[in-house]
Formats: C-alpha cells, structure tokens, sequence
C-alpha cells in the first residue's frame, strides 16, 4: 500500500542513495555538492543510483551554483542535462529559474518542464528567494511544473511552517508543496502538524555536516525521519477510525 506521507532525501553519492533507500526513504534527490545546494549529477552517478536503487530518483538540474538567473547558453545546457537524465531512467527532475528581479521566470521554466515530459518538474528552492510566495506560487502553477520545494521563504522548514500551511491551502492540490529545509528528526512531527503536508524533503544537513559524518549517522538519521512519518501516520488512521477526535502525537517521550 501506498504510504501517506512520503519522505525524500538528497544525496550526492551512491552509497547514500541506497542507505537512504534502505532505511526507510520514498523518493531520492540525486545532485552533487550539496554543500553548495546541489548541482547536477554526473551520468555515471544518475546511472550507478538507477542500477542500485528501485524507489523513484530526482535528479538535480543546475549547471554551476550561485545565483538562479541563467544565460542563454546555461539554459542550453540545462536542456542537455535533461535529456541526459532521461537517458538515464530518473523519475523526475529538480529546476529553478529566476528573473533578475527574483521572480519565476515563467517563460524558461516553462521550456524546461516541456523539455522534461513526461517526467515530473521540481521548483527547487529558489522560490524561497522570491519576493511575494503566492504570486510566485501562481508563477509556477503556471510553468507546469508539478511540486515546489519550499521553506516558506525562511532559513529553515520549521521557521516557515505557517507560510507553508498558507501556500498549501492556496494551492488547493493544483501542485504538491514540499516542505524543505533543516528538516531533521526532532523537528518533522511539528511540521508535518503545523503545515499538513504529505510530502518532506531533508537533507540531514541541519543535523549531520556533509563532510564529517558517518554512513552509520546517515542510515540513522534517516531511519529517524522515516519513522516519524510511519508513526504519524498509523496515529492518524487510528484517529480516524476512533469514534473521538484529537490531535495525534508521536513523540518519543
């Protein structure tokens, strides 16, 4: 059966694409110096996840870090790395354009989602640089794109959680809202309740340096988050078979 509420996880090596698999992820996010917010990966990388790993792949869309205003050959690039993905059998893949203003650019994401039909178009993060979020989220319905991987326009996920809420009422299931950003295990259940999403992005980056930690940590760390959602889930679907009502709670007191 389908699980509710799906956990995905961005990662830039092969071991751990199957470690977040393996411990309870739903959906990877491919790239490659996450450091930096992600670039996109490799074709050996997108090729050696796909071989190892059966739950759906993302894959990172963005030629260099820094700004999300792309020249004419980037977005040339942008294309080549879409088809290059496809040819690699990811599920979907992840994008931002911005105007120099910091609005969507409609008209180039637009592009880009025809370019990667029929997969699936995340707007990555960049939205959260936008200057007004419902306009932006309007902006971005209309690209065709289908999630945006949000903060709510703050540092962090958890900062954000009434502006999610809001853009997830505003949306009203026209496009998927995922919640991202410091999302680690002692912060999702209060997200998932403050912002009623389905779907959350984490990085583990909030709670585990890039660099130094372990797969031990990593493995972990996901497990964690994995069973947060399973929790709230079961806490859910036993409140609604309950004949009373209440707020379910999975804390690990």
């Amino acid at each position: 059966m389908k699980p509710k509420y799906l956990l995905e996880i961005s990662v830039e090596t092969l071991e751990a694409a199957v470690a977040a698999e393996r411990n309870g992820a739903n959906r990877i996010e491919l790239c490659e110096s996450l450091h930096v917010g992600g670039v996109t990966p490799s074709a050996e990388l997108m090729r050696a996840a796909r071989a190892r790993v059966k739950i759906p792949i993302f894959a990172m869309v963005r030629p260099r870090d820094g700004h999300f205003v792309f020249s004419s050959a980037e977005m040339k690039q942008m294309q080549r790395e879409i088809e290059i993905a496809k040819s690699c059998a990811m599920d979907g893949v992840v994008l931002g354009i911005l105007r120099r203003d910091s609005t969507v650019d409609v008209k180039a994401t637009q592009e880009l989602v025809e370019c990667a039909r029929p997969l699936p178009v995340t707007f990555h993060r960049a939205f959260d640089e936008c200057p007004n979020l419902p306009r932006a989220l309007e902006d971005v319905i209309a690209t065709g794109a289908t999630r945006i991987l949000t903060s709510g326009g703050k540092p962090t996920a958890a900062e954000g959680a009434p502006v999610l809420a809001q853009l997830l009422r505003v949306a009203r299931g026209r496009i998927t809202i995922l919640p991202g950003g410091g999302i680690n295990p002692s912060n999702l259940e209060r997200i998932v309740r403050e912002t009623r999403a389905t779907e959350f992005h984490s990085g583990l980056g909030s709670s585990l340096p890039y660099a130094r930690s372990s797969q031990e940590e990593f493995a972990r760390e996901v497990r964690k988050l994995a069973a947060v959602l399973r929790q709230w889930e079961a806490a859910q679907k036993s409140s609604e078979s309950a004949p009373r009502s209440g707020t379910p709670s999975t804390s690990d007191s």
